[in-house]
C-alpha cells in the first residue's frame, strides 16, 4: 500500500501538463515550475501556511501567503487556548497571478508582503526558517491591539516531512503538490500590545503547509495536524483526505522523532450538529485511534456566488493511540493541533 514512494528528484509534470505519476515521499524530491502547469494562470494555487503553538503560553499564531489565482490572501491569526479565542487580520488582493513569487520549492527562499494592516515576510536558510508578521490593528482577547512576531523554526538535514504529488480524477491535468512538516522545533518572541512573549525551542513547535497545484473548480477536504514533545522526543502527525484523487497515494503519517511512520487511510468522525463537540478520528490500518477535543473553532465563511468558501480550523487537543512502523504504540495525551472541515469553490 506504500509502494508509490518516490525516492529521487523527478519533475513534476510531463511535458503536457499532467503529473509525472502519483507519489509521496520523504523529502521534496519534486522539481515544479509555474511555467509548465497547462492551465490559465487564475487556476494556478500557491501558499505557504505556518502554524505556530506555545505549550507554554498556550497560544497559536498562524500567517498565510498564497496566491490563489483570481486573488492573493494574505492572514496573520492569534488563537488563544486558555481564553478559548481567536482573532485575525488578512488582506485580500485581486488577480496576483504569480507577481509574489511563492519559490518553486521550500529550499532557500524570501517572500515578503506588506499593507497597511499587516506584514508577513518567510525566508528559509539552510536549516532555519524565519517568519516575521506584524498586524497594529489585531486586537486579542486580554491585550491591547498590536501584534508583532519575530520566530525562526529549525527543520535539519534529517528532518522528515510528507510530501504528495496526485491529480483529480476529473481532470489529470489538475494537480496537487504538497509538503507538511511537523514539529519544527521554534525560537523567538511575540509581542501583544505592550507584553512580550519569548519562545522556546524546548516547549514550541511550528508546522508547514506548502502547496503548490492546479485545482478543480469545487473541493472540500479534511485535514489534521498537532505536534508535540514526548519525554523531550518530538511526536507528530499528519492526517488528512478528500482533496484530489487519493485511490494511490495519501498524505497521512507519524512522525517520531522527526522520522516518517507512513499511514495508509484515515476518516474523521465529526458530530453533525457541532464542530466543538469531540471528533474521532481512526485508520483503516487500526494504527490511528484519537479523539479530538475541540477548544476553538476558527471558523470563517465568504460567499460571491461563483467564489464561496466555508472553513472551519478546528484548534485543540488530541488523545489515543498511535502505532509506528515496529509495531511500537505511542500514547498521546492532549496532545495540542487542529483539526478542519473545509469546502472552497473558486
Amino acid at each position: 500500500m506504500y509502494s508509490f514512494e518516490v525516492t529521487a528528484s523527478q519533475k513534476a509534470l510531463k511535458p503536457d501538463g499532467q503529473i509525472n505519476g502519483p507519489g509521496w515521499s520523504r523529502r521534496p524530491f519534486w522539481d515544479y515550475s509555474r511555467k509548465d502547469i497547462k492551465a490559465s494562470p487564475l487556476r494556478i494555487k500557491e501558499w505557504d501556511y505556518y502554524a505556530v503553538y506555545s505549550h507554554k503560553h498556550r497560544f497559536w499564531i498562524t500567517t498565510t501567503f498564497s496566491d490563489l489565482g483570481y486573488l492573493g490572501l494574505f492572514a496573520i491569526a492569534f488563537v488563544d487556548i486558555s481564553r478559548g479565542s481567536w482573532t485575525q487580520v488578512d488582506k485580500i488582493t485581486s488577480f496576483p497571478l504569480g507577481k509574489y513569487h511563492l519559490p518553486p520549492h521550500s529550499k532557500d527562499h524570501e517572500i515578503a508582503m506588506s499593507s497597511n494592516i499587516l506584514r508577513i515576510a518567510c525566508s528559509r536558510k539552510e536549516e532555519r526558517r524565519r517568519i516575521l508578521c506584524g498586524a497594529p490593528g489585531l486586537k486579542a482577547e486580554g491585550h491591547n491591539e498590536g501584534l508583532d512576531a519575530d520566530i525562526t523554526c529549525i527543520q535539519t538535514e534529517g528532518h522528515e516531512s510528507i510530501n504528495i504529488l496526485t491529480s483529480w480524477e476529473s481532470n489529470r491535468k489538475a494537480f496537487y503538490l504538497n509538503e507538511k512538516v511537523n514539529c519544527m522545533r521554534v525560537s523567538g518572541t511575540v509581542r501583544l500590545g505592550e507584553e512580550v512573549y519569548e519562545l522556546t525551542p524546548d516547549e514550541s513547535v511550528a508546522v508547514l503547509d506548502w502547496g503548490r497545484g492546479r485545482w478543480t473548480y469545487q473541493n472540500r477536504w479534511y485535514w489534521a495536524s498537532a505536534s508535540t514533545f514526548i519525554d523531550s522526543v518530538p511526536v507528530g502527525f499528519n492526517f488528512g483526505y478528500g482533496f484530489s484523487d487519493r485511490t494511490d497515494v495519501t498524505e497521512n503519517a507519524i512522525f517520531y522523532d522527526n522520522i516518517l511512520h507512513k499511514i495508509d487511510r484515515v476518516s474523521f468522525e465529526i458530530p453533525s450538529d457541532s464542530y466543538t463537540d469531540p471528533w474521532k478520528i481512526t485508520s483503516n490500518d487500526k494504527r490511528v485511534d484519537l479523539t479530538f477535543i475541540p477548544v476553538v473553532d476558527r471558523n470563517t465563511q465568504s460567499n460571491f456566488l461563483i467564489i464561496k468558501s466555508v472553513q472551519h480550523q478546528v484548534f485543540g487537543h488530541f488523545s489515543g493511540s498511535l502505532v509506528l512502523d515496529d509495531n511500537t504504540t505511542v500514547q498521546v495525551d492532549n496532545m495540542p493541533g487542529f483539526a478542519e472541515d473545509v469546502f472552497n469553490r473558486y
